[in-house]
């Protein structure tokens, strides 16, 4: 579908942006990419971002510190609410009632498992991230370096540097477009993938230490658990878990990574990795969860993550058709 941002901005005098739980950095760059655009070229009009509390890494960012978590007293009726990154509903959180009470709603995503729960949705799954669909939608002549900044952020996280099968020839010819806008790309790719603090590295480790390796035919599956301790012993929070599904997907020879770790209420969180066969966002469907065909997550509720590990094992297993122990 074609999308004319600009006629739906001009349509709105105030206008809401929010993106999934959890903000990563296509989430937080997509977002305040949209923000940028809109104080910058529609300065008459009225923007807020809400999402929870991003990581620090992205305060560089222009008007990161500007960003708002939405509350119950957030009953504002906004002429337009902007959904950037997020495939329904649920995801939006705490600024879901806004979305709701919005006179118009739009949703911009690249999740094959997006529901369309927007009155406009440009959802195009094959996309290596919600900021490709974001420059894609922008006036090249009109983006800044700031714009640029948010944008390259979201391109560099979501394809893990260019690396992962997400990343495409367009995806290659926008970030090298939002290059010659004058950023610094290498401190850019330094400072969001990475660095990493002593906790981060601490937790990392733990995670590799818990790792087991499964033999699935001539396929390997990498999973870790991290429990409660694991957390309380490093110091660590769900925010310092950043990239460790994927330096367990780093492993030769594995198909398919599995991490789960603790968040409240007896939740586990699960992320879901795979290179060539495995549909990740398949399995983390089943599971009420969501993402994309070679990176997707959900949420369980259990005692035992291992148990629950091991359900998840045997869906990969399902899929790639044969069955062996684990090594």
């Amino acid at each position: 579908m074609n999308l004319n941002l600009d006629e739906k901005i001009a349509a709105a005098q105030t206008v809401a942006i929010a993106g999934h739980v959890k903000p990563d950095g296509d989430c937080v760059g997509s977002c305040l990419a949209v923000c940028q655009y809109i104080r910058h070229y529609f300065p008459e009009k009225q923007v807020r971002v809400f999402l929870e509390a991003i990581p620090r890494i992205f305060y560089f960012l222009e008007y990161a510190r500007d960003i708002c978590e939405a509350s119950d007293k957030d009953n504002v009726r906004y002429d337009l609410f902007i959904a950037l990154d997020c495939g329904d509903l649920q995801r939006l959180g705490g600024a879901a009632p806004l979305f709701k009470n919005a006179a118009s709603t739009l949703c911009i995503d690249h999740h094959v498992s997006n529901r369309s729960f927007a009155e406009v949705n440009y959802v195009v799954p094959e996309a290596s991230s919600t900021c490709e669909l974001v420059y894609d939608l922008l006036p090249k002549e009109r983006i800044t370096k700031e714009i640029a900044e948010s944008l390259y952020t979201g391109l560099v996280t979501d394809t893990g540097v260019f690396q992962y099968s997400c990343t495409s020839e367009s995806t290659m010819r926008a970030a090298g477009d939002l290059m010659s806008r004058g950023i610094d790309f290498t401190d850019i790719v330094d400072r969001v993938f990475f660095q990493k603090t002593f906790v981060q590295q601490r937790i990392m480790g733990r995670a590799l230490l818990n790792a087991r390796l499964y033999v699935c035919g001539n396929l390997r599956i990498i999973v870790s658990v991290l429990t409660p301790e694991d957390m309380a012993e490093c110091g660590a929070l769900p925010k310092h878990l950043e990239g460790i599904v994927s330096q367990l997907q780093n492993t030769k020879d594995v198909e398919t990574s599995l991490f789960l770790y603790p968040m409240e209420n007896g939740i586990y969180k699960v992320s879901i990795r795979s290179s060539r066969i495995v549909d990740a966002a398949a399995i983390a469907i089943k599971y009420q969860g969501g993402g994309h065909v070679r990176a997707a997550g959900c949420s369980l509720a259990g005692e035992d993550p291992w148990k629950m590990a091991e359900e998840l094992i045997e869906d990969i297993r399902g899929q790639i058709g044969t069955a062996d122990g684990r090594e």
